[in-house]
């Protein structure tokens, strides 16, 4: 998910607007790979609702089949860049962190159909003053790792953390809601985080078990932004500071007994999590072992073929290595190890430095010759997304279809000439960058630089090393025009989309693409001051189109996904929010 920068918005209640949520998601492992990708050509959707107080309570549904007992193995090809809850920004990050960590609210998953509902909160909050205040009652009940009760005044410490130095890559929002402020830098300067100035007096505890949230302007969507990892409590006797982005103290159905980074990370059950207290999460295996560096192919061969640990093992950040595809179709029994489905609000696209490629038809040029099908071919065809024309994805309410400027999948050479020969300034050389999981993403690149030269550019590929990609790619004086780049809302709803990440002002961590257009910022204020949820959430799609007349970006692919797990993994299905297998609902059949 890219940082944001939340926009003040006043709206009512949020309980008075349902979000829609495509859901393609396989109902679990065995389903037919081939129907990935079949809901964003269908606009089939389903309705993300906001649960009751019932709802919220616990346990959590039980998982048809399952049972207690063993040892399963998540073998993933690089260590999590963050597990501190207030620093952790992705997906898979964020559902894996399930495993040891709570939130005020969170997406309750029966049959692929997400509700949101309260976690820590006994509900998904109660809003008064216009949206303006929002309260939460803690349930009883919920301990940390050493039993010690959860209180509200560690949810409050937790969410000032946000506003701290060294807590900039994580979501922005608390800081700027609660300031009223434009971004982070000007949030932190109201309030400097909880070592620095003491008590911030936006957020009240008047008791151990509420909550009170005061908010300069009215916040709508308040209950799905405490669902973020953002929202986790943290005692102050232990917070290690950096130390605690290796071990933070848990209060979820797990707890981190080692982990060395880039290794191995290990987790045994809390035995003061109450599931009584816990409407999302299981906790069947007795132990969960992580792997780090083992590349995918070789992990997906190991669990294909039921070689070594490959029977218990699956993976959450690798998926279904392209090499493997055509020996999957082939047999039956692997095909049934596949675990597939569209990654939600989740687009891919080829993002342009606009301040680097400052000619609209050189953009031009770059979006008809971007050879889709090619680059989709190589990471994995129908399993890797459907072809897309919009900037949004269709799993955001009031999500429109539209296509500014139509290409065949395998580009068009003779436009992308034209464009660039309309161009104000002659380009010869662009520069492309890319993180190297595996030798797919050097395919990916040959292939780009394969197509840029019909149009007589010479495209630079740099490779880089994944956890240095962020860091080089979007510092100010980065060097690169191109990449390609995963893009989501925060929740499903667009109002995290366009004024998060394509307003002018932003920093280089949100604004990536540099876009600034003048027009767009003054309607994107405007209707930052809609009173009406559904009417905002149309202009912001409606808006989305003049963004993109702009091309600021190349719309690639409606991701799916398709990752992989051994025989004796039950359970497995596509987190319809996450994007990524559910580790809560894991179980080993034969334990």
């Amino acid at each position: 998910m890219p940082a944001v920068t939340p926009r003040a918005a006043a709206v009512p209640a949020l309980a008075t607007a349902a979000a829609l949520l495509l859901c393609s998601c396989s109902a679990g492992a065995g389903t037919d790979p081939h129907q990935n990708s079949t809901a964003a050509k269908s606009g089939r959707r389903l309705t993300a609702t906001l649960g009751t107080a019932e709802d919220s309570r616990g346990p959590a549904p039980k998982v048809p089949g399952a049972r207690e007992g063993g040892t399963l193995t998540i073998a993933n090809p690089v260590d999590y860049t963050h597990l501190d809850p207030q620093k952790i920004y992705a997906g898979e990050a964020y559902s894996t962190s399930l495993l040891w960590g709570r939130q005020l609210t969170q997406y309750q998953v029966i049959d692929g159909r997400p509700r949101l509902v309260g976690d820590l909160a006994t509900d998904t909050g109660t809003s008064s003053d216009g949206g303006r205040t929002w309260t939460y009652h803690l349930k009883d009940g919920i301990a940390w790792e050493d039993g010690e009760p959860v209180t509200a005044q560690q949810v409050k410490y937790g969410i000032e953390r946000t506003f701290a130095p060294g807590f900039e890559a994580g979501p922005t929002y608390w800081p700027e809601w609660l300031t009223g402020s434009e971004d982070r830098t000007e949030a932190v300067k109201k309030y400097g985080g909880p070592k620095k100035d003491g008590d911030l007096e936006a957020i009240e505890t008047p008791d151990d078990k509420t909550i009170v949230f005061h908010f300069p302007e009215p916040q709508s969507d308040v209950p799905y932004m405490a669902a973020q990892s953002s929202s986790s409590p943290v005692r102050a006797d232990k917070d290690t500071g950096t130390g605690y982005d290796v071990r933070p103290f848990a209060t979820g159905p797990y707890r981190i007994v080692e982990h060395k980074q880039n290794k191995s990370l290990t987790l045994e059950r809390n035995p003061h999590w109450k599931p009584a207290t816990d409407p999302i999460r299981h906790a069947y295996p007795d132990r969960f072992e992580f792997t780090f560096g083992k590349a995918v192919l070789n992990t997906a061969q190991e669990v294909f073929n039921g070689q070594g640990s490959g029977p218990t093992t699956l993976t959450t950040k690798g998926t279904l290595p392209p090499e493997l595809i055509s020996t999957v179709e082939r047999d039956p029994l692997k095909r049934t190890l596949v675990v597939s489905g569209s990654q939600g609000a989740y687009t891919s696209d080829l993002y342009i430095k606009n301040d680097r490629v400052t000619d609209p038809e050189v953009r031009k040029a770059i979006h008809y010759v971007f050879p889709r099908q090619q680059a989709r071919q190589v990471l994995g065809g129908q399993y890797a997304g459907d072809f897309a024309t919009t900037l949004s994805s269709p799993a955001v309410v009031g999500w429109k279809k539209y296509d500014l400027y139509p290409v065949a999948p395998t580009g068009d050479i003779a436009k992308a000439r034209d464009h660039l020969a309309r161009a104000r300034t002659k380009v010869t050389k662009l520069t492309y960058a890319y993180p190297v999981y595996s030798a797919q993403d050097d395919q990916v690149a040959q292939v780009l630089a394969d197509a840029f030269a019909k149009i007589g550019v010479e495209l630079v590929v740099k490779g880089l090393q994944p956890a240095a990609f962020d860091a080089e790619v979007f510092r100010n004086d980065a060097p690169y025009d191109l990449w390609l780049s995963t893009n989501s809302v925060d929740w499903p709803t667009p109002s995290t989309l366009l004024p998060d990440s394509f307003e002018s002002h932003l920093d280089p961590l949100s604004n990536a693409t540099r876009y600034a257009n003048p027009r767009v910022d003054a309607e994107l204020a405007r209707i930052a001051k809609i009173g009406d949820a559904r009417k905002k959430a149309a202009e912001l799609i409606g808006l989305e189109e003049t963004v993109m007349k702009d091309v600021p970006v190349v719309p690639f692919l409606y991701k799916s996904v398709s990752q992989f797990r051994g025989k004796d993994v039950g359970g497995a299905a596509i987190h319809p929010i996450y994007g990524a297998t559910a580790v809560v609902d894991l179980y080993l059949v034969n334990a």
